[in-house]
């Protein structure tokens, strides 16, 4: 696994918009820039950055904006502006070699997780998984923010389950999260310490890979079949049916063939209409390997950083997890 060059004083991350702009959030994406800028980081932006609409470009202006920053060698890394929905059209304008002759971290959040699963599947270069750049914005930053924002330095530092978790952003003050509800991280099969590759995203976006070229799962399962796959998947708003659909069509696409456990976060939009729900889900699918619900990855605050590709130990005990990420 390649592992990018991380950020120092005076770097340069460039910001693209693959997904949608930031136009309608444009006084707090400022807030989340000036944050970033504390670091002592520059900041340059694509011209797609500030746009409103449920994309910010055309997809080929997207992938061209994108690949503008991976081959500039004054940028060091490239940080996602925001999520959105139709991120998967702008892959076909990823130029590879260029990729491969310039690997530089990426992060983002949500939408942006193909453009980062392609990456880490295909080209083997670790991504970031956890914030956009538009995801800094409170006035004093919580512990997940300041985390991922160690991680792009390269201090790996190991992560517990979080103490409390926000059930709804409309109590938040000067952008600080919310946090009202007590946090407990649920076991399906007792408690475990396992090591292996870690990998995952969105499911909501994750599900339209299989088939396609930006898939290169099983390359990768094959490369590091000895190291084992710890899964994790950040749900949107699926219904815990289509959930289920989900994670049957990626275990029938060979994403599965060397688990050894998975991670699920606390879902936004929960919707268990049917009998299917989503731990029976998760049991049909996985059976008796370790299984956690209601972490703190995703879309619901507070949000863990998850290095795509890297070896993760992962621990559960009486309700609480903890995650330390190894660049090896």
């Amino acid at each position: 696994m390649k592992y990018p060059k991380f950020l120092k004083e005076n770097s340069t991350v460039g910001i693209t918009a693959p997904s949608s702009g930031v136009g309608w959030q444009i006084e707090d994406y400022e807030k989340s820039i000036n944050n970033l800028k504390k670091n002592h980081w520059n900041i340059v932006e694509t011209s797609n950055v500030r746009v409103e609409g449920d994309v910010s470009s055309p997809a080929k202006q997207r992938g061209e904006e994108f690949m503008d920053l991976i081959r500039d060698d004054q940028v060091d890394a490239v940080i996602c502006a925001t999520g959105g929905d139709f991120l998967t059209d702008m892959l076909p304008y990823i130029d590879s070699k260029e990729m491969v002759k310039n690997p530089k971290w990426v992060m983002g959040a949500s939408d942006p997780t193909n453009l980062l699963y392609y990456i880490t599947t295909v080209h083997d270069i670790a991504t970031i998984y956890g914030h956009n750049a538009g995801s800094f914005d409170a006035k004093k930053l919580y512990e997940s923010q300041k985390v991922a924002i160690e991680y792009l330095k390269g201090n790996m530092l190991p992560q517990e389950n979080y103490p409390f978790y926000e059930k709804s952003r409309e109590g938040r003050v000067e952008g600080a999260y919310n946090l009202t509800e007590k946090s407990e991280w649920k076991s399906l099969n007792g408690d475990f310490d396992i090591t292996g590759r870690i990998m995952g995203g969105c499911i909501d976006c994750l599900q339209y890979l299989p088939g396609t070229k930006y898939d290169g799962t099983k390359k990768m399962i094959e490369k590091y079949k000895e190291d084992g796959f710890i899964w994790y998947f950040d749900v949107f708003a699926l219904r815990s049916a289509d959930f289920y659909l989900a994670l049957f069509e990626l275990k029938e696409s060979g994403w599965f063939e060397q688990v050894k456990g998975v991670i699920v976060g606390r879902i936004l939009m929960f919707n268990e209409d049917t009998s299917m729900t989503y731990e029976k889900a998760l049991r049909e699918i996985f059976g008796n390997i370790p299984i956690i619900m209601d972490a703190d990855i995703g879309h619901v605050a507070p949000k863990m950083t998850i290095i795509n590709g890297c070896i993760a130990h992962v621990t559960y005990q009486n309700h609480k997890g903890t995650i330390k990420q190894l660049l090896k």
